[in-house]
């Protein structure tokens, strides 16, 4: 099988993991080129590497040799580089989350299925072995779910007054969407009910913490606590069922079960880095003609959610969501 050209658009701090992953040799396909706005550092990094350098991400996609594209840019520029790439046929994968609104996500797909360009979006936290294992032992260990927990608490931002969009989007866009992705991950179901409380530093500032109740269209109650207001790391997913709990966490990559007598057993994990994985299976799919594992759709859904908990945010009302 020969190897497929990527194009890697997006070269900051995130971008570079998928730069050195794919340096250090992932199956099936190989980095060509690569795209960044500071031109010095964009090309040092490709004479170094042996790569083809592009200022601008038309010219990449342009390029013959890329075949398939890798988005890693904030998400109010990946809006439009996804609509080129769209337009010239080539398949996409893009960092989570796809769009900073549920309109520009919907755009996307909604080209992306009329051209019929494969799209896959990034949400890496499916990859992680401790959110593997909880899904596949929550299936048979703790009984029936009564509630979910998911935790992401990460350190300030080093600019504090900084906002990823014009909307002011701060925290649950940047972090608590892979929360958000993990509900319908985890149960399997769409959320139809969300209600939100947010604090911002600033009045118009991006938000830093975010407290989410949701309830999926099964009735499952879900409890999601997102900030970055601290110099600590908690990463945790927690299902508590009515024989015992499960308590996932990715960061140290562990995977409690304790039982209805409070007894804690670790369920041993062989953790991978995620990127790797995601890459591997976006390209697989591609030469094989296959579905893609997660769809422009399951991106769409966690950005539609996002909307949700700033409405709720915003009228301290609990939001509703259309069924699809």
């Amino acid at each position: 099988m020969t190897s497929l050209g990527l194009g890697l658009i997006g070269l900051g701090r995130h971008g570079q993991r998928y730069a050195r992953h794919l340096l250090e040799g992932i199956s099936h396909c190989k980095l060509v080129a690569v795209c960044r706005r500071d031109a010095s550092k964009g090309q040092a990094f490709a004479t170094q590497h042996g790569l083809r350098f592009y200022r601008d991400y038309q010219d990449l996609l342009a390029d013959s040799q890329v075949q398939a594209i890798l988005i890693v840019t904030p998400p109010t520029e990946a809006i439009s580089i996804a609509l080129e790439a769209i337009r010239h046929n080539k398949p996409l994968l893009i960092e989570k989350p796809m769009g900073c609104t549920a309109l520009d996500a919907q755009r996307v797909v909604k080209e992306a299925a009329q051209a019929k360009t494969p799209l896959m979006v990034a949400h890496t936290l499916r990859y992680e072995e401790a959110i593997i294992q909880l899904k596949h032992h929550g299936a048979t260990k703790i009984g029936k779910w009564q509630y979910l927990v998911l935790t992401n608490r990460l350190g300030s931002p080093s600019d504090p007054d900084s906002t990823r969009s014009s909307h002011q989007q701060g925290a649950l866009l940047e972090i608590g969407i892979h929360q958000l992705d993990m509900v319908r991950f985890l149960t399997g179901q769409d959320v139809t009910q969300v209600y939100c409380e947010m604090e911002r530093r600033l009045p118009q500032g991006p938000d830093v913490r975010a407290w989410v109740s949701l309830k999926t269209e099964a009735g499952q109650a879900c409890l999601l606590d997102v900030s970055r207001m601290s110099h600590t790391r908690v990463t945790r997913a927690e299902i508590i069922g009515e024989t015992g709990q499960l308590i996932a966490d990715w960061t140290s990559n562990t995977l409690l079960l304790l039982d209805k007598n409070s007894t804690s057993t670790a369920i041993p994990l062989t953790p991978e880095p995620t990127i790797p994985r995601v890459i591997s299976d976006f390209v697989r799919a591609i030469q094989a003609g296959t579905p893609l594992p997660i769809t422009g759709l399951d991106g769409l859904r966690a950005v539609e959610m996002a909307d949700a908990c700033y409405e709720s945010a915003k009228t301290r009302k609990i939001v509703v969501l259309k069924p699809h």
